[in-house]
């Protein structure tokens, strides 16, 4: 019975140490995985092959797994609001003369 290499993108639980982690890629020195709590790591090939691995299943919400590995400050920072640069009226007075400007050149 031959093993199924690893595949981008699909999750699998390692049934040794009970964690569930997607593959991330793949090439001759290893395989690239992510847990569930952010981390990732590298599996050598030979290593690989003697896992015992089951399927899993995605988290059912992306976005829980998200908030699982940012931090408190990333948190804050994706919920900050931002300003608009192109609606900040605090420059207006230093372009007033740009109308008078253009027209002067173009003329």
């Amino acid at each position: 019975m031959s093993k199924r290499g690893p595949v981008i993108g699909n999750w699998y639980q390692d049934a040794a140490e009970d964690e569930i982690f997607e593959v991330i890629a793949v090439d001759d020195d290893g395989i690239a995985v992510q847990y569930l709590n952010g981390d990732i790591s590298e599996i050598d090939p030979e290593t690989w092959a003697q896992m015992v691995l089951l399927p899993a299943e995605p988290p059912d919400d992306l976005n829980e797994l998200e908030e699982l590995m940012l931090g408190e400050d990333e948190e804050a920072l994706r919920e900050a609001t931002w300003e608009d640069p192109f609606n900040d009226d605090s420059d207006a007075d230093n372009y007033s003369d740009y109308d008078e400007y253009c027209a002067g050149s173009i003329g």
